[in-house]
């Protein structure tokens, strides 16, 4: 089964890391970072070893985000970032293929324990299974 598995960040981590401190989330050093991106890497390298990886990818800061909705005469409204810094969104993400629900909790464990410096926010690693076949959501409801 495949499965996404999530992680999360706000403005101010992207902020953080590039090494401007704020109340919520300490100053990330070019060490730190290191740490980091070898980790996530190394889990990567190992996911694909395995052939569990289908896809890996880190996003850039929420600032560079666009919303797109439509207005009530269906024309488009376009919002651009940055949003507030505590907002939560997708920071990165990986899509596994993998043999149940336990194991791809066993990564989405290891990815919890990457390294960031004392004080930095903790995030949840959200896993979403993927509906490969398109008949009923995860409450069984059939789709029309």
């Amino acid at each position: 089964m495949k499965y996404l598995v999530m992680v999360q960040g706000a403005q101010a981590d992207y902020h953080a890391m590039a090494g401007r401190a704020s109340g919520h989330s300490p100053a990330w050093n070019e060490q730190d970072l290191r740490a980091m991106f070898a980790y996530m890497n190394a889990i990567s390298d190992d996911l694909a070893e395995t052939g569990e990886l289908v896809d890996a990818q880190g996003l850039v800061e929420p600032a560079r985000t666009r919303f797109v909705t439509a207005d009530a005469e269906g024309r488009p409204v376009v919002t651009d970032g940055p949003y507030g810094e505590t907002e939560e969104v997708l920071a990165g993400y990986w899509v596994l293929d993998c043999a149940s629900l336990d194991r791809v909790t066993e990564i989405a464990a290891r990815v919890a324990q990457c390294p960031a410096p004392p004080g930095s926010p903790v995030y949840p690693v959200v896993i979403r299974a993927i509906d490969e076949g398109g008949g009923s959501d995860a409450g069984g409801v059939t789709k029309a």
